[in-house]
């Protein structure tokens, strides 16, 4: 694949609509609780983090139309916040630059555990789970819609993106490597939002969230 020249453009014009109070901020305010807190620690306030990860993904279109989440209180996290609580820490060092058949292994089992404890009743899996992860661990972009539309352009015949698999992910470390210049200089110059002071942290944003930006964005131009 070749490079992609526009990637700057289109991660700026997705950052232009951040501020504080913006749904978009909500990546934030979950990404940097989740980075912070330790795995042991996430049950001792299991209310907490069932409402953070919770708006997150209202904030980012999961509980609207005909959603199975419509359906269900904050309580529905907790068998998720349980099993978030059991992984190693070495989990949130994962981004897409480090991965390899082991890391990949380990984020397809995640998704699948995931899968098992978020999805009832063999409903849609693949974006609510993508984005869990997503804004939980920062490790994989949120294979919905947009991104799907961008990527398997991108990748045309050889890659949909419609599963979580070694084939997807493998194609998302190619264009990584392909982009990783400009990818990491945006990834060192982006940082999250504090939820108590509306100021800049030190918390990088991760590398595929830049990725899952520029496919979010890409398409909805």
């Amino acid at each position: 694949m070749k490079k992609q020249s526009d990637i700057k453009k289109i991660v700026d014009e997705f950052k232009y609509q951040s501020n504080p109070d913006s749904r978009y901020a909500s990546f934030d305010y979950c990404y940097n609780y989740f980075k912070k807190t330790k795995p042991k620690d996430l049950t001792k306030d299991i209310e907490k983090s069932c409402l953070t990860l919770g708006f997150y993904l209202a904030s980012w279109g999961m509980l609207r139309g005909s959603s199975f989440l419509l359906k269900k209180s904050v309580k529905h996290f907790q068998p998720t916040i349980n099993y978030l609580s059991t992984l190693e820490n070495s989990v949130w060092k994962i981004d897409i630059d480090k991965y390899n058949d082991w890391n990949i292994k380990i984020i397809i089992q995640i998704y699948k555990d995931l899968k098992k404890l978020l999805v009832v009743e063999n409903k849609a899996h693949r974006t609510l789970v993508t984005k869990v992860m997503l804004g939980v661990f920062g490790f994989i972009p949120a294979y919905d819609q947009y991104f799907l539309k961008t990527f398997s352009r991108i990748f045309k015949d050889k890659c949909s993106f419609t599963s979580v698999n070694k084939l997807s992910l493998t194609c998302l470390k190619t264009f990584y490597d392909v982009n990783n210049k400009t990818i990491n200089k945006i990834s060192a110059e982006t940082f999250t939002i504090n939820f108590l002071t509306g100021m800049k942290t030190n918390i990088n944003y991760p590398k595929a969230k830049i990725i899952d930006m520029y496919g979010y964005t890409h398409s909805r131009k």
